[in-house]
């Protein structure tokens, strides 16, 4: 067996090596899994840039979601799952090798016809989005929701998930054809943050006596801070990412976008009833695997029913490995990108 290791931080082409890989038996708590494909995530850009605390050392094997098929089960496995299922599954790390151990809790099985750039989204991305949408916030008919990188896993999934909860979104994405795609799933209000600052644009449609209602942001920085004075009572921003920092090229650029975050004390929070969330789904994988597969299951229900179409954004071989990193690095893709081994 195999897996693509990272061995070098920096530029892709020398980021990545093939090589053997070792595998322990599951633990009683986990499934094996022999991997078909797996996904691409804005987090696997920072790892390998030197960017991500949680990253496994070098020489390791970054990756959070797979599909394959279950190939065995602890002894402790207490779940319909069986051997022989096929699955999609959240990682803690090891996704990009061709065999994987994972906990029962974060494998949902799923149909075998769904293309893997699709099936890949519902554990990062739908589990994500769900999280954000349902459990760390509720969305009302007739609130305002910006989502920042609509055009994204997360972000188009988000917008969906708004959408149906009958909520007014705006979107921001960096090209026409993408905000031509958020229009088309249900985005009322897109901008275009290369030629706009969405603050601007938003303050323009709200007025000044509207003020937004929840923010799902995955950018950080000055977005954070920009997106804050929109908020109206009760407004909440979700943070779910710091992609602002791949495109600081140095230290003291990357320092100004820590800055750009700004510092918010309880009290600055408590006087305008305003509330800053984060999330980090491997923090809740460790501690709350049961949410895990709650919030997983709950985007394929969504998918089954109609209600979310995660976007595929292309299948890569595993020689193409780079290829596919330096797309999603440089922002050049929509929707979610898999790597079939």
């Amino acid at each position: 067996m195999k897996a693509a290791y990272l061995v070098n931080n920096g530029r892709v082409n020398r980021a990545f090596e093939i090589r053997d890989l070792s595998i322990q038996d599951p633990q009683p708590h986990e499934v094996q899994i022999s991997v078909q494909a797996f996904g691409l995530n804005f987090a696997d850009v920072m790892a390998r840039l030197g960017l991500y605390p949680d990253a496994p050392k070098k020489p390791g094997i970054l990756g959070y979601d797979v599909v394959g098929t279950i190939l065995d089960i602890g002894s402790e496995v207490r779940s319909e799952l069986s051997i022989g299922d096929y699955v999609v599954a959240l990682t803690r790390f090891g996704g990009y090798g061709q065999l994987v151990n994972t906990d029962y809790r974060a494998a949902v099985k799923i149909s075998s016809d769904i293309p893997v750039d699709v099936a890949t989204a519902f554990a990062t991305q739908g589990g994500t989005a769900y999280y954000m949408a349902r459990e760390m916030v509720n969305i009302f008919p007739g609130d305002h929701v910006l989502v920042h990188a609509a055009a994204g896993g997360v972000g188009s999934l988000s917008v969906q998930m708004a959408k149906s909860a009958g909520a007014t979104v705006y979107g921001t994405a960096s090209t026409s054809a993408k905000l031509d795609y958020i229009t088309s799933i249900g985005v009322d209000h897109p901008i275009n943050y290369k030629e706009h600052q969405f603050a601007d644009v938003i303050r323009k449609i709200l007025g000044k006596d509207i003020g937004l209602d929840i923010i799902f942001d995955p950018i950080g920085g000055m977005s954070v801070r920009r997106g804050y004075r929109l908020l109206g009572a009760g407004g909440r921003i979700v943070l779910c990412g710091a992609s602002s920092l791949t495109s600081a090229k140095y230290i003291w650029s990357k320092l100004g976008v820590v800055k750009g975050f700004g510092l918010f004390s309880p009290i600055a929070l408590l006087n305008p009833s305003k509330s800053l969330i984060g999330v980090n789904m491997l923090r809740i994988a460790d501690d709350k695997p049961e949410v895990l597969q709650r919030v997983i299951r709950g985007a394929v229900d969504m998918y089954e029913d109609g209600v979310i179409q995660p976007l595929g954004g292309g299948i890569y071989s595993i020689s193409e490995l780079a290829v596919a990193h330096q797309a999603l690095e440089k922002r050049k893709t929509m929707g979610k990108l898999a790597v079939k081994w």
